[in-house]
């Protein structure tokens, strides 16, 4: 069994090019469960976020297929043109990757939360459409659970930004002022929610677009007033800010829409989609000041926030650890539970007799040896385990081997 992973992120290409290799949730399920079919791939998880695009599969050792390739061909793109702008990893290069990935490490904004949800909600796609396996489900859910601890236990200043978090810092550095600026947030799904609940705290008038279902009543974050999704182009006039957050794979804002309305002076409009929501021609109006998702990158890092990463990679390394004990014992649990049904039907042979002569009805025999089938396996199988976590692999194989020879035939 191999791990095996290819990716796109903001490092490598431009929010146009990661755009093209983006996956709606429908997309990356039909995507999954094509990749599922192909022989030797054992399972398959996608990570699609605006940052980055991630396809994980766990593949048989001797699988020598092309990843990128694969999903170049789902893509309808030349591999040789966009080469330079993935990174395959496999094995332990891979994992550390994952594991690096969840606490917040390699994202834009240091140590941001929402990446531990996005790799959960990645998992919980592929588990609803049967693509993963054992590997890349103990892989993800360890990484999701070290990702968790760095939270817990490092404290790093800017952790709990947002690219919109970013943007008003930035704009506030260039002296704009916040204070009952009226702005517009199109989309109201969790970026959306985030941009307009940072505007209000950061004192703005704050209009979120809402599209119509027929589910009833859509929520937007406290103190915001709603406009239906129709109605955005007739607001734009009078903002100055306006952010455009949705999953659409069409654009909310094109220049032809642009360019028929009365514009204010120096409009900033800011697109935290991938693929883009606004047409990036827009950018080139007068008066429009358009900025992406890529534009509010991770500054340079100080001391405290140097230490805090130490402390990260401490938690990080125990929690890879255990991950890999798990990886290379793994084809030892089918024996181990083995012995451990021996060794209770072993039990059970030796304890027959005296239960026969205890004063018990037959249902409480019965209940009492279930019992003892339970607490007999839970002690052996903590003895092995326990072995297993002591010893080298080697000594412990051996000492698997030993137990067996107990009760061969």
């Amino acid at each position: 069994m191999s791990i095996r992973m290819v990716g796109i992120d903001h490092n490598r290409a431009n929010v146009d090019i990661r755009a093209l290799f983006s996956f709606t949730k429908k997309g990356a399920a039909e995507t999954m469960e094509l990749w599922k079919e192909i022989p030797g791939i054992r399972g398959c998880i996608i990570l699609s976020t605006c940052n980055r695009m991630e396809i994980w599969v766990s593949t048989d050792e001797e699988w020598a297929g092309s990843l990128l390739e694969e999903l170049c061909k789902i893509k309808g793109k030349d591999p040789e043109q966009y080469r330079s702008c993935f990174v395959c990893r496999e094995g332990r290069e891979a994992a550390d990757h994952l594991f690096h990935l969840t606490c917040g490490l390699k994202s834009m904004i240091l140590a941001e939360d929402q990446i531990i949800s996005q790799v959960k909600d990645a998992l919980s796609l592929a588990r609803e459409h049967f693509t993963t396996d054992n590997v890349l489900e103990v892989l993800f859910r360890k990484a999701v659970t070290a990702g968790k601890k760095v939270k817990t236990n490092v404290v790093f200043s800017h952790a709990s930004q947002t690219a919109m978090d970013q943007a008003v810092e930035m704009l506030r550095e260039e002296n704009f002022d916040f204070a009952g600026a009226s702005c517009m947030v199109i989309g109201n799904g969790e970026m959306g929610k985030l941009a307009a609940q940072t505007l209000k705290e950061a004192g703005a008038s704050v209009t979120v677009t809402v599209r119509q279902y027929r589910s009833g009543i859509v929520s937007i974050p406290s103190g915001c007033s709603r406009i239906n999704y129709g109605e955005r182009l007739e607001k734009i006039p009078s903002c100055r800010v306006v952010v455009s957050a949705t999953s659409s794979p069409n654009y909310t804002l094109t220049r032809e829409q642009m360019e028929q309305l009365y514009l204010p002076a120096n409009l900033i409009l800011i697109d935290l989609a991938v693929p883009r929501d606004i047409e990036p021609s827009v950018g080139q109006m007068p008066g429009i000041r358009l900025y992406t998702i890529d534009d509010f990158k991770r500054k340079d890092l100080d001391i405290k926030t140097r230490e805090s990463l130490q402390q990260a990679e401490e938690i990080l390394k125990e929690e890879m650890d255990d991950f890999y004990a798990w990886l290379e014992g793994r084809d030892m649990i089918p024996r181990i539970q083995e012995i451990q049904q021996d060794a209770v039907t072993d039990l059970n042979l030796r304890l027959h007799k005296i239960l026969q002569k205890l004063p018990l009805q037959a249902e409480e025999k019965e209940e009492l040896e279930h019992a003892i089938d339970i607490a007999a396996g839970k002690v052996v199988g903590k003895m092995l385990f326990g072995l297993r976590d002591a010893l080298n692999k080697e000594l412990f194989s051996e000492c698997v081997e030993g137990l067996e020879k107990l009760y061969e035939e």
